[in-house]
């Protein structure tokens, strides 16, 4: 690392990588692209030429053990996260991996010891904990005793809809199909972990809290503290989810809902006996889509409303900033092992809701 300029590898260089880290930390000055790997050969050589990067590593080993490159960004399916996380610390790498750091809890764990010692920086990436509306919610927040209800949500249709419209994707058809099958798998089997002998739906309800509602726990968890406990949990179909989590003089209620209509709601929303935060997330699949934060106040006579932004800073762009701080001050992130490890426990005690609500019917 020269200058506070930090050279990275790129292990995973699906729709995630092409759509937020590349054409980001190409525009950053901060990062230097040194290096590229995936499963899929023709995939290394278009973001190679696309994007200029001397190295196209034909695995993520070669990444991970290239003595030339200060930090590994994971980008890769789930499954994998782990054990290239594992594998990236022992190296001595600095490591940015996108959300969740693992499927389960018991994978994690052992790392979250690693890395209690560990000198380099693992940054996990939750983005929409840095975008800037959420960070005012956080500073204008009121005390706990005021809270009486707590409201979050995700209804949403899937990114191909919204990516199809705004950007070129490149979709390689050359990934060997036993890469896949594996993958598929290896992923049945960790969720099964947690789960038992759960159905096809119970084990897709555990994934999309582990990818979609991990945003919503992990920003929860940041402006609140972690809940007594699950009162409730439901889910159907395995893309309809609804938790209750009890704070004990306030219930904070989450909802998920993937769907076909074509819209992105996403929020957090905050009551008090006299005032209502909200703030509303757009799809990320189409860039600088802007936040805000609506602050109503309401007394026996009046009422209006503050409107704090809009804020057109790209999240992923803030967490990008944050990364580089951390990586060049040794300052650890709010998104460490650790943070992460509380999401993964709280997502096991949802699924196992679930398994008593088939009990229970």
């Amino acid at each position: 690392m020269s200058g506070g300029r930090i050279r990275v590898g790129l292990i995973g260089l699906g729709e995630v990588a092409q759509l937020m880290h590349l054409p980001l930390l190409a525009d950053d000055a901060r990062f230097e692209i040194a290096a590229v790997t995936d499963v899929s050969p023709s995939l290394v050589a278009h973001v190679a030429e696309r994007y200029g990067v001397p190295t196209r590593a034909t695995s993520a080993e070669a990444v991970i053990d290239d003595p030339d490159l200060d930090a590994v960004f994971i980008l890769t399916p789930d499954h994998l996260h782990a054990p290239l996380l594992e594998r990236s610390m022992r190296a001595g790498k600095h490591v940015f991996i996108e959300k969740p750091a693992a499927l389960t809890a018991a994978e994690l764990r052992p790392l979250v010891e690693l890395d209690r010692n560990n000198q380099k920086i693992v940054f996990v990436g939750y983005m929409r904990r840095f975008a800037p509306a959420f960070l005012e919610l956080k500073k204008r927040l009121p005390p706990r005793g005021e809270i009486r209800h707590v409201r979050i949500r995700d209804l949403i249709r899937e990114s191909q809809f919204f990516v199809d419209q705004s950007r070129n994707i490149f979709r390689p058809t050359d990934v060997p199909a036993e890469v896949i099958a594996e993958g598929r798998t290896r992923t049945e089997a960790l969720l099964q972990s947690v789960m038992g002998a759960a159905r096809p739906d119970q084990l897709r309800a555990y994934q999309v809290l582990t990818g979609l509602s991990s945003h919503s726990f992990s920003a929860m968890r940041e402006l609140f503290g972690a809940p007594i406990g699950v009162a409730a949990a439901r889910q159907h179909r395995g893309e309809n989810v609804l938790v209750m989590f009890d704070y004990g003089s306030f219930t904070a209620l989450y909802e998920a809902v993937i769907h076909e209509v074509a819209r992105f709601d996403a929020a957090i929303e905050v009551l008090t006996m006299h005032q209502h935060f909200k703030i509303t997330y757009d799809t990320p699949y189409v860039r600088n889509l802007p936040t805000r934060l609506e602050i109503t106040t309401s007394d026996l006579h009046s009422t209006g409303t503050e409107i704090v932004g809009p804020f057109y800073e790209d999240a992923f762009r803030v967490e990008l900033g944050a990364f580089h701080h951390a990586v060049t001050t040794g300052e650890k992130p709010k998104t460490r092992l650790s943070d992460s490890l509380a999401d993964l426990e709280l997502f096991a005690e949802v699924g196992k809701l679930f398994l008593r609500q088939e009990a229970a019917g």
